[in-house]
């Protein structure tokens, strides 16, 4: 499994992998047929479920980041 950071950015992560924010953010995501059920924390409850070409903005460390869920099994990561 890779993990990313803020560093990375932008960064396409698939399924698996996961960008590392700050002390407390970690976004990763589980597919859900075409949806992608996003994960902030490592908690077991999404955050949000995207489905393709839906974004989600949040903000972290102080800045805002955008994430984007893609038709194949991947999301975009990325500041806002």
């Amino acid at each position: 499994m890779s993990n990313y950071t803020i560093s990375d950015l932008p960064r396409d992560i698939i399924h698996g992998e996961m960008v590392t924010i700050g002390d407390k953010v970690q976004v990763r995501f589980e597919s859900n047929g075409e949806a992608k059920d996003v994960f902030l924390d490592d908690g077991f409850a999404p955050t949000v479920q995207l489905f393709p070409a839906q974004e989600y903005v949040f903000e972290a460390e102080g800045a805002a980041f955008k994430l984007t869920a893609k038709f194949e099994d991947a999301l975009t990561v990325e500041k806002a």
